[in-house]
């Protein structure tokens, strides 16, 4: 099943699964299937869809047709990013085109409960973000909801931004929410995170990495590779 929660005990230490989710907003479009399969030979597990609709950020980015186009032509989990107004709207569209996570804003939906149910209604697991600026308390009412929460660490929307360091911050106080109630909830993280900086990230609390310029720029294999290198030093 996905998202389940493979948590290993080490000491009195708890590790979740570490899972490297290559950003596709950084890939090159004209041979995005042999990327994927670069991607996942070389140790991702997800693939991130950052779904933009020049409304919640002034962005426009690609939607249900490209999700949908590459349906059934990996293994890789589709981890979808909804960056855009009331996504409850197009749940069942996403679930459709083959999205196994699909994740919404906190700030754009209207009714923030109704839209994880209906994320669950079509049978994906549901994710949760904020953006930089809001505080991780607003999602205390929704911590054993979600399969998934997700800290912003750049605003969204805007590429080629540096990681956020407060965003340290708020992924600890996340993390602590969640093992005080005993739920090993997954984190992701998305956001200026690269080799230089995924550790501290990793330390934090994080166990799931968006990456888009990091992976995508140079040699694809060798770049993930060596964030699976690093997500497996501490094990």
């Amino acid at each position: 099943a996905l998202l389940e929660q493979d948590v290993m005990i080490k000491g009195d230490k708890r590790m979740m699964e570490r899972i490297l989710a290559p950003s596709i907003l950084s890939a090159d479009f004209k041979v995005l299937g042999e990327q994927m399969e670069l991607c996942e030979k070389s140790g991702a597990k997800y693939l991130h869809f950052d779904v933009m609709d020049g409304m919640f950020v002034k962005n426009l980015s690609f939607g249900v047709p490209v999700l949908a186009s590459i349906q059934g032509h990996t293994g890789l989990v589709m981890d979808v990013h909804l960056m855009i107004e009331e996504p409850i709207r197009y749940a069942e569209a996403f679930a459709n085109a083959g999205a196994d996570i699909l994740t919404v804003h906190y700030e754009a939906c209207e009714n923030l409960q109704e839209t994880v149910d209906k994320i669950h209604a079509c049978g994906m697991k549901a994710g949760i973000t904020i953006k930089p600026d809001t505080p991780v308390d607003v999602l205390m009412p929704y911590l054993d909801q979600a399969e998934m929460f997700l800290i912003m660490s750049v605003e969204p929307g805007k590429g080629g931004q540096k990681f956020i360091p407060e965003s340290l911050e708020k992924i600890r106080t996340l993390r602590a929410l969640l093992e005080e109630r005993g739920l090993h909830t997954d984190i992701e993280v998305d956001g200026g995170i690269g080799l230089d900086n995924v550790k501290t990230v990793l330390d934090a609390g994080a166990n799931v990495i968006v990456a888009g310029s990091a992976v995508f720029k140079g040699d694809l294999s060798e770049n993930v590779s060596e964030f699976v290198r690093i997500f497996e030093e501490d094990e």
